[in-house]
């Protein structure tokens, strides 16, 4: 049976900042992604990293006349996808937000596959990966930590069956994600189940329904991204990040924001919640 993911477990490897902290001691996340109408995607993951203690947050877009800066956000670094797969300094990649499934980036995909960089795929690099069994063979091979961060659709396809015979054996479909793409995963949707690269199975009971709305994935993948820079490793970033995020939508639902709550309103919260657990470690 899935062990429960619980906050004190959760916050036990988040490390702690030294009084002469400088930003280059909390790594230097890219996010690759943001096609034409879906650069809001790259943003939000971008500004989850950001907000959730990286040092360093380039976003790498793809869509023609993309943004320069990030009015709301203008820490982040924003530039073409081409020119940021291969920025020196990385420590993780988070690949997928809004990514698409064109042959660029196929090949942006490919390029990340093979990097030593700490690799988080979502969205529609999941979508390639299930499209391209080459590229699974590549991801197979990875030495560096990899995160798969699929919904159910996502999972299916990677598995080759329905979405109804993953939600069927939501613990068996993980297990069997984790097992082929020898990667750290994540079965998000209504208690989500992770799998660690060691083979354990958590299940996490923070969320509600309000949380079923455009972004939070993007969130999630930037979040994962954030702590793996910060020096946690996948398996425990991914367990953090996941239980976060619930509880920062929780923590809205309490407001009695259930109805129309967006994943920017979540990045916030989740930034709170963090500093709220932190001392209490």
């Amino acid at each position: 049976m899935p062990e429960f993911i619980t906050q004190k477990q959760a916050m036990a490897d988040f490390p702690k900042r030294p009084r002469d902290s400088h930003k280059g001691m909390f790594g230097t996340v890219a996010i690759i992604g943001g096609a034409t109408g879906m650069v809001g995607a790259a943003l939000l993951a971008g500004r989850a990293a950001l907000k959730l203690g990286t040092g360093c947050v380039h976003v790498g877009l793809l869509a023609e006349n993309a943004p320069v800066v990030d009015p709301l956000q203008p820490e982040l670094m924003l530039r073409p996808a081409a020119d940021t797969l291969h920025l020196p300094g990385i420590q993780v990649l988070v690949v997928g937000c809004g990514l698409g499934c064109e042959p660029a980036p196929q090949k942006l995909l490919y390029d990340a596959l093979r990097s030593d960089n700490a690799l988080v795929l979502d969205a529609d690099a999941l979508n390639i990966l299930a499209l391209r069994p080459d590229l699974c063979d590549d991801l197979r091979q990875r030495k560096a930590a990899t995160v798969l961060t699929p919904h159910p659709a996502e999972a299916a396809r990677l598995l080759d069956c329905t979405t109804a015979e993953v939600q069927a054996d939501r613990v068996a479909a993980t297990r069997q994600l984790a097992q082929r793409f020898a990667a750290t995963v994540v079965l998000k949707g209504a208690d989500s189940l992770c799998a660690t690269h060691d083979g354990r199975l958590f299940v996490n009971h923070t969320g509600n329904p309000g949380m079923s709305a455009p972004g939070m994935g993007d969130v999630l993948a930037g979040m994962v991204a954030a702590f793996i820079a910060q020096g946690m490793g996948a398996d425990a970033a991914l367990l953090l990040a996941v239980h976060l995020h619930g509880a920062a939508g929780d923590a809205l639902a309490e407001q009695k924001a259930s109805i129309g709550m967006t994943a920017t309103e979540l990045t916030e919260w989740a930034r709170w919640l963090l500093n709220q657990w932190q001392p209490h470690r």
